[in-house]
Order: C-alpha cells, then sequence, then structure tokens
C-alpha cells in the first residue's frame, strides 16, 4: 500500500493529554508563560502511531501541528512514483505539519509539503492548525509579521525574478532567432540582386547570338547543348576547395588558349558547376565555329550561374523554413499543453535556437531514436533544455564539447546534457539546485534556472533530475516517466 491510497489512523493517547508542567520540557514551549502553556494544554492533545503507521500525507490538507514526543519518523517526498527520505529524527520536540498555519490567508491552498511515518511506535502532541495559528498571531505580533513580510517577500522577489528571468530568455532567444533569421534572408537578398543581373545579360547574349546570323538549327543545337550542360553539372560530385581550385586553373588554362572573353571569370562557375575540360571541348566540337566559341561559353556560363544562384535562394530560404519550423516546435504554439512527445524533436528545435550561443562548441548527438514517446508539457519541457545546454555552454566558455544523449533506464527515459568544462567543487553540487544558488558573477544570473528546471521535471512531470561532475565531464541527468502518473 502506497501513502497515496494509505489511510492515516491516529490513536488518542492515555490520558490524552500533556500538563503544562510536560509542555515545558518541550523546547518549542520552556520560554512560554504558565498561562500560555494552560492554554496549549487546554487546546492541544496527544496522539500515538504504531510503527509502519502514516502520520500525515503529503498534498493533504494541512490541519494539525504535530509535536514528537517519543519515537522515530521519517519525513518523505513523493518524486514520480517514489518516496525520497528526506529527514529522519528520533529527537523529542521536533515539529511538524502546518508550521505556516499562522500566515494570513492568501487564497493559496494550504497543505502537508511531505509525507511522514512512524518508524517506531511513535507519540506527539497535537494542536489544530486554526488554534495553532491563533496562538502564534495573538501570543507573538510582532514575530508573525517579521516572519510574514520575509516568507511572502521570498515568494513574491522569486516570482518577480523567475518573471524576469524568462522575459530575458524570451528576449535573448528571439535575439539569437533574428541573428540566425538574418543570415540566410540577406544571403538570399543578394543571389535575388544577382540572379535579376544574370538574367539580363542572358538576354544580351541571346541577342548577339541571334544577331551573329546563327542558322536555326544550330541554335536549337545550342540550347540543347546548354541544357545538357545544366543537367550535367546537377549530377556533377561534390568537390572539395582544393578540388575546385585545380579545377578553376584547368578550366581558365583552356579558355585562354581559345580566347574567351574574361576566361578567368567564367572558369569559376564552370568549376563550381563540376564542368570539367572534357565538357568544354565537347562544348567546342558542337558549336564548331571559333568565332560563336566565345558567346556560347558566356551564354552557357550565365545559365549554369543561373541555377547556382537559384540553389542559393532555395537553400536559403530553406534555412529560414527550418528555422521558422523550430521555433515553433520550441515554443509549441500551435499544440495541447500536454500530450505525448518525442524529446528528441524539443532536443533539436532547443539546439537550433541556442546555435548563436553554441558558437564554436562541437556538439554530439547521441540519440536512442527506439525511444518511447513520454506525456510531457513540451513547451516546459524545452524551457529545461534551454537552462541545461545554456549553462553546459557557459561553463565551456564558448569552447569544448556538447554531448546531448538519450537512453532508457528501466521504466524512464533519460536525457543526458553533458559538458567538458571544469567541472563542480562537492559544495556547489550539493546546491546547484537551490533557488537564489549561483557561481555566476551579479548580473549574469539569478539562480533560478536550476531551480525552475527542477520543479519542472519533478513537480510537473513526475521525473528526477541529478548531476555528476568532475572535471572535463559534467552532465546533467533528467528522468522523465514513460507513462502517466497513477492518479492519486
Amino acid at each position: 500500500m502506497t501513502a497515496e491510497t494509505e489511510e492515516v489512523r491516529l490513536e488518542p493517547c492515555e490520558p490524552g493529554a500533556l500538563s503544562p508542567a510536560e509542555l515545558k520540557t518541550l523546547f518549542l514551549f520552556e520560554k512560554l508563560t504558565d498561562e500560555q502553556l494552560t492554554w496549549i494544554a487546554e487546546h492541544g492533545c496527544t496522539m500515538r502511531v504504531p510503527a509502519g503507521g502514516l502520520v500525515l500525507r503529503e498534498g493533504d490538507p494541512a490541519e494539525a501541528f504535530f509535536v514528537l514526543l517519543s519515537g522515530t519518523v521519517s519525513l518523505t517526498r513523493r518524486v514520480g512514483e517514489d518516496d525520497i527520505t528526506t529527514t529522519r529524527t528520533e529527537q523529542r520536540g521536533v515539529y511538524m505539519g502546518a508550521t505556516n498555519a499562522y500566515l494570513r490567508d492568501d487564497g493559496v491552498p494550504r497543505t502537508y509539503m511531505a509525507s511522514m511515518r512512524a518508524l517506531s511506535d511513535s507519540e506527539f502532541f497535537m494542536l489544530s492548525a486554526t488554534d495553532f495559528g491563533w496562538l502564534m498571531r495573538e501570543w507573538f505580533p510582532m514575530a508573525i509579521h517579521l516572519l510574514e513580510g520575509l516568507t511572502l517577500g521570498m515568494r513574491n522577489t522569486q516570482a518577480a525574478i523567475g518573471e524576469r528571468q524568462r522575459l530575458a530568455a524570451l528576449g535573448a532567444l528571439s535575439a539569437g532567432l533574428m541573428h540566425e533569421l538574418n543570415n540566410p534572408a540577406a544571403a538570399a537578398s543578394r543571389a535575388t540582386g544577382a540572379l535579376r543581373q544574370r538574367v539580363a545579360a542572358m538576354r544580351m547574349k541571346l541577342g548577339k547570338l541571334a544577331a551573329g546570323k546563327v542558322a536555326p538549327d544550330r541554335l536549337v543545337a545550342l540550347l540543347e547543348l546548354q541544357e545538357e550542360v545544366i543537367e550535367r553539372a546537377a549530377k556533377a560530385p561534390a568537390l572539395t576547395a582544393m578540388q575546385t581550385a585545380d579545377l578553376e586553373d584547368e578550366l581558365g588554362d583552356w579558355m585562354e588558349e581559345r580566347n574567351i572573353t574574361a576566361g578567368w571569370d567564367v572558369a569559376p562557375v564552370f568549376a563550381q558547376g563540376g564542368i570539367d575540360v572534357d565538357c568544354l571541348t565537347q562544348i567546342e566540337s558542337r558549336v564548331a565555329s571559333p568565332e560563336l566559341l566565345d558567346q556560347a561559353i558566356h551564354w552557357i556560363g550565365y545559365a549554369l550561374e543561373t541555377e547556382q544562384l537559384m540553389s542559393d535562394i532555395e537553400d536559403a530560404t530553406g534555412r529560414v523554413s527550418n528555422l521558422v519550423n523550430a521555433a515553433k516546435q520550441y515554443s509549441h504554439l500551435d499544440r495541447a499543453a500536454h500530450q505525448w512527445i518525442d524529446v528528441h524533436t524539443g532536443l533539436d528545435s532547443t539546439l537550433v535556437m541556442l546555435a548563436h550561443k553554441i558558437g564554436d562548441v562541437r556538439v554530439v548527438k547521441e540519440y536512442d531514436r527506439s525511444l518511447p514517446q513520454v506525456p510531457a508539457h513540451p513547451a516546459e519541457l524545452n524551457q529545461v533544455w534551454t537552462n541545461l545546454i545554456d549553462n553546459a555552454v557557459q561553463a565551456m566558455k564558448g569552447e569544448g564539447t556538447l554531448t546531448v544523449h538519450t537512453y532508457r533506464e528501466d521504466d524512464r527515459l533519460v536525457v543526458s546534457i553533458g559538458d567538458t568544462g571544469p567541472g563542480m567543487p562537492p559544495e556547489v553540487r550539493k546546491r546547484v539546485f537551490e533557488p537564489f544558488f549561483t557561481t555566476k558573477p551579479v548580473g549574469e544570473g539569478t539562480g533560478l534556472g536550476l531551480d525552475i528546471s527542477y520543479r519542472i521535471v519533478v513537480n510537473g512531470h513526475g521525473g528526477d533530475i541529478t548531476v555528476e561532475s568532475k572535471p572535463g565531464d559534467t552532465r546533467f541527468l533528467v528522468r522523465l516517466p514513460l507513462s502517466e502518473p497513477a492518479s492519486a
């Protein structure tokens, strides 16, 4: 039986109450007056729980304040389908339960933040949350003002800084996206301008060919030759930069021997299209006229360059389309908030969105594409990937290897994001998920990125997030359940 379904059973003790003198032996009440101790004794009672019994359950309404009188208890937090022990104690006088009952009612439901179980036969002194809240507000008004200010202030501060961090992250991502979009957009614009010039030159060259009194059958043959060269260029294997340079030299020499006008300017166009000297020789034999060869070479060159420019435009606009698609995948603006997803889609879109920050860092993807989909809030998980990848890149100071690894571990899917940075010392590693804890200089970090990531993974998805670190190898491991969590 789990804590979600187990019944809480508290048994009244005999005689069922503590005297003021007995209450005074508890460190929590030792400074109270006799009148105050009498009031507490009258309003409280003692309870017994047998070994293994559940005293209070995480998520239930916080209706009672408990003080341990005897026995051993443990506090646990629910993480996915596991109960993680956070505290184990047998110290007489420790307290738990409705410890925030004195706070003003702000409309937020007051629930137990953990489950408590008796590890041995245990006894407790218990006050209702209403009585405990009343005595705190009436007897210690100044302390309550200070505690409320601290609690509510931290809550508001965390909310404000968290909102600011999200806005800053959105601004950074937007700036990066605009930067990424600008490059292909500018390339498409340049290619369009050049294409307009080449098409105009082709029209002029065609007019000159016609004016050269080319026989109709020869002109048709030339048009067919142009199509053949373009098709050959489309099927030509890709060349290295060195191979392309060598081919340019060979083509330039060939054109210089035949007095082709500005042959060294035309040669790179043919080389980029993978056209070799043998193809030029075939063009020469097909033209069969030294007078027309110069104009034919330039005309075919314009056609080749036109095809290359159209390919450049297609590549640039395709890049824009891919970036827009990545942005949609990242934000999931057109999808339901909760769904079954392939985590690799979110990881890829996040890497695209952070390309400007990743810079020269080497990215290694070790994906297990056979992994099943998981139930998740994709936009929230993308925020987790963003925080972890951004931190990894910053830790490496712009150089190193970023490894994104996915694999299965029992009934969970694991996403590992690793870097080759200097690593974390043990004292930092223990506190890395604490809110407001940061090792970054003032103004560069709020200390909430990993705290937000922890809450998204653990509280929002029933998963777990841990860190392993040593110099040259730091890994954040995000474990997500492969199935929907059971209803409470």
